[in-house]
Formats: C-alpha cells, structure tokens, sequence
C-alpha cells in the first residue's frame, strides 16, 4: 500500500488528498488543464476528483486573491481587479488594509503549477492539501506535532490559498478553516476544513499518524469507560 493510501485510509477520507508542485516549465508527462477556472482552489477540486494536469500563469488571472498568494504578476487590468476585491472586502470589514502586507505570498516567478490526485501524481509534491472533518484534521495536527513539522502560525482562515506558500515557506504544515470564495468553488461541506503539509515530510507524517489513530482509539476506550464509571 502505498502512502497515499495509507493517509486516506487511516483518516478515513472522503475527499482525495491533492498534490501540489511548482516548475519553471510544463512537463511532458501531464497535459495543460485548458479549461477557465474562477479561482486557484478549483484547481485543487479537479485534482481531487481524480485528474492531474499543470496550469500556466494565465490560467491564475481569474482569481486575483489566488494568484497574490502564488506570486502571480498581474498584468494592469487584472491588477485593478485585486484591487477592487481588496477595497470590497475593507468596505465590508472583512478585510483590514493594513492586513494585506501579512498575506503568505509564493516567493519567485511563477512558471507552472503541477496538481494531481495525490496517490497517482506523477511528481514528487512540494505541499500536499487534505479536506476532512474536524476530527480527522485533529489526527493530522497531532502527527505533524509528533513529526516534528507542527503548525508554526495559528489556525488560518481567509484566503485559504494562503496555505500552500506557507507550507512552502516554513516546511511546517499550515491548518485552514477555509474562505467562503474556497467553500463556493470547491463546494467545500460545511464542517470540512483543510490541511496542507510539506510533501517532502509526507512519509514520516503518515508514519506518525498509524501511530496516533491507534493512540487515540486506546484513549477513546480508557475515556469512555471513565465517563461510564463517573458519568456527568
């Protein structure tokens, strides 16, 4: 079994994990996603649903957000857009202006972006992205702690892109409750959250993770037999 296999069937996924990669140039082993999308995230919908292809800068120009987080060079027209959404969202109080230089953003030029299925990806993953439930996001924060590659910032909300610069920044991994421009796009469940993880410690995460789900069973049986013996 391999360790993508490994992940999924240990947290019990319902959702594919994505791998993630960044290169100067297309490989010649996936085919360019020709298809719009509205933002960088879909992209990770379309992977998770079992396809694997590469995205080119131009493809990032639909999503302003997504594509500051990737170190996309907007050109003028498609920079005034980042610009109204960002002014929208201060109007909004969603947003405060002086928040914006703290957003992760990719550092260097963006050439492509690689995504694919994580246990068929034909590429080694730089950030490795899981969607789950509360609890099988509480099992993968405590074998990232045990691993040694633990959130270094806190729980991460808006945008949700902003996960995988800081993955790749920090070598940490980076939890995210998401954004609703991700939840619209991805048609994210309601009590789905994310977990993107530096691909290069995959390995030892999955590792630690067998050993944290049979530790948290064993647990779970010393807790309920307590609550059985003292109630509330």
């Amino acid at each position: 079994m391999n360790t993508a296999q490994q992940l999924q069937d240990l947290l019990q996924l319902r959702t594919a994990p994505v791998a993630i990669a960044f290169q100067d140039t297309p490989p010649a082993n996936l085919p360019h996603m020709a298809a719009a999308a509205p933002s960088g995230c879909t992209f990770w919908k379309h992977a998770a649903a079992g396809q694997a292809f590469y995205t080119e800068v131009s493809d990032h120009y639909n999503c302003p957000i997504g594509a500051y987080t990737h170190g996309v060079d907007l050109p003028p027209e498609r920079a005034k857009e980042l610009q109204d959404v960002v002014e929208t969202m201060v109007k909004l109080d969603y947003l405060r202006l002086e928040e914006v230089p703290g957003i992760p953003r990719r550092q260097g030029k963006l050439g492509v972006v690689l995504y694919a299925p994580l246990a068929t990806a034909p590429f080694e993953p730089e950030v490795v992205v899981v969607c789950g439930n509360a609890k099988q996001i509480m099992l993968l924060a405590e074998a990232a702690q045990a691993a040694g590659v633990g959130a270094e910032a806190p729980l991460m909300g808006r945008p949700t892109c902003a996960a995988v610069p800081t993955v790749l920044q920090t070598q940490h991994s980076a939890a995210s409750l998401g954004c609703i421009g991700n939840r619209v796009y991805t048609e994210m469940a309601d009590d789905e959250l994310y977990f993107a993880l530096p691909g290069g410690q995959l390995g030892r995460m999955v590792e630690k993770l067998a050993a944290i789900v049979n530790a948290n069973r064993e647990l779970e049986k010393y807790h309920r037999a307590k609550l059985a013996t003292i109630g509330v």
